[in-house]
């Protein structure tokens, strides 16, 4: 998906570089029962982080507690969290509740204070994670301790940064890793906070098979009309477990209080999603193979039509350059979006679907004509040509 095709050597490379990574259910959540972790946006005081804790301490399904210790906003003149002050009160709620606790880390000074007041995991957070310098400091602070480490994906959807700050901190010794799913930053008008595309996601598992992912919906959303249906999706999708934002009182919240819900709504959203098996019984995998079968059919005659189609476009290339013809016909592509979109319309298709697949098949055949406009070389990239 987001590998080189033309290069199977990079193909194969991309893939996780990962050693002795621990099972999400030896270390996070109960056997059989999905992880939910959960607590406030930011430590607001000892009152409001016991009020939350001791509320979720009553939810059996609750795995782990979770607040921002350390909370630099986009601008200083907010909320920026208590600091150290507020270590104590977590190392409190461990002690009082036996909830495991779990804040984010920016620096090596954060790493050393949280090992320090006993927290039990850590997450790298999605502003941290995209520089590789600091997250190689975080990891070398880590070396020698059995800590879980969480690793938010970056920002910007690049899936090779976030395995790469994976990777850090498994080469210096972390085996207890899991990503978190919150969102990418969108410049378009959007229904999310940050939008969720669910494919970087699968590619982190397909990638990193060994690595659980977390979704986090609350930063997904940005509100709290739409957890249900992100909370769905991600089990729907086999994510690994769910990260949610709780606060006592989330219209008082100092931070991001139009995402976070009470106790009370967190048991609301977790009684009303539907839990999925990932696999059925017999007969279910039978019928299943079956239909994969087709599929598997289906597909070689479309690999084998698509590539009777590129050597129609070969054709057509060569065509072109013996009439010195260029390759781009506007009014052709048109007749083609047209007509195809409406074809696929009288089928069940959507229109961003079939959109989408004819733009990939475009872009291919103005390659290859390119390619035979330029006299490619016999490895098939553009010959070179040196100016005087």
């Amino acid at each position: 998906m987001f590998s080189n095709p033309d290069n199977d050597a990079t193909f194969a490379s991309v893939n996780c570089k990962l050693e002795n990574i621990v099972p999400l259910n030896q270390w996070l959540g109960k056997a059989g029962q999905l992880p939910l972790i959960a607590g406030p946006c930011s430590a607001e005081s000892e009152e409001q982080v016991l009020a939350v804790a001791r509320l979720l301490a009553l939810q059996p399904e609750v795995s782990a507690f979770r607040a921002g210790v350390w909370k630099p906003r986009t601008r200083p003149s907010g909320f920026e969290g208590m600091g150290e002050e507020a270590l104590q009160w977590l190392k409190t709620v461990h002690e009082e509740t036996g909830l495991k606790t779990l804040i984010e880390v920016a620096s090596p000074l954060h790493v050393e204070l949280a090992l320090r007041y006993g927290i039990s995991m850590v997450w790298i957070g999605a502003r941290t994670t995209v520089n590789p310098f600091l997250v190689q400091e975080i990891a070398e602070s880590l070396r020698g301790t059995d800590i879980p480490v969480f690793v938010k994906n970056p920002l910007n959807p690049d899936p090779d940064l976030w395995i790469g700050s994976i990777e850090r901190l498994n080469s210096v010794g972390i085996r207890k890793l899991a990503a978190i799913h919150r969102g990418f930053s969108f410049y378009r008008k959007s229904p999310w906070r940050n939008a969720p595309m669910w494919e970087l996601p699968i590619e982190i598992k397909r990638r990193c098979p060994s690595i659980p992912v977390i979704t986090d919906p609350s930063h997904i959303c940005g509100n709290t009309k739409l957890l249900a249906s992100v909370a769905q999706k991600a089990i729907d999708l086999e994510m690994d477990g769910l990260m949610l934002e709780v606060h006592h009182d989330p219209s008082s919240a100092l931070t991001d209080k139009q995402q976070q819900i009470t106790p009370d709504q967190l048991m609301t959203l977790w009684n009303i999603l539907v839990m999925r098996s990932s696999s059925g019984d017999e007969h279910f995998e039978l019928k299943l193979e079956q239909f994969r079968s087709e599929i598997d059919r289906l597909d070689a005659e479309l690999i084998d039509i698509l590539a009777r189609r590129m050597e129609l476009i070969d054709e057509i290339g060569h065509y072109k350059l013996e009439n010195n013809i260029t390759i781009l016909q506007l009014d052709r592509w048109r007749e083609i979006s047209i007509d195809r979109i409406s074809r696929a319309a009288g089928l069940g298709l959507s229109r961003h679907f079939i959109m989408q697949l004819l733009e990939i098949v475009h872009e291919e055949s103005i390659r290859r004509q390119n390619d035979i406009m330029n006299h490619p070389s016999d490895n098939g990239t553009p010959s070179e040509v040196h100016l005087p």
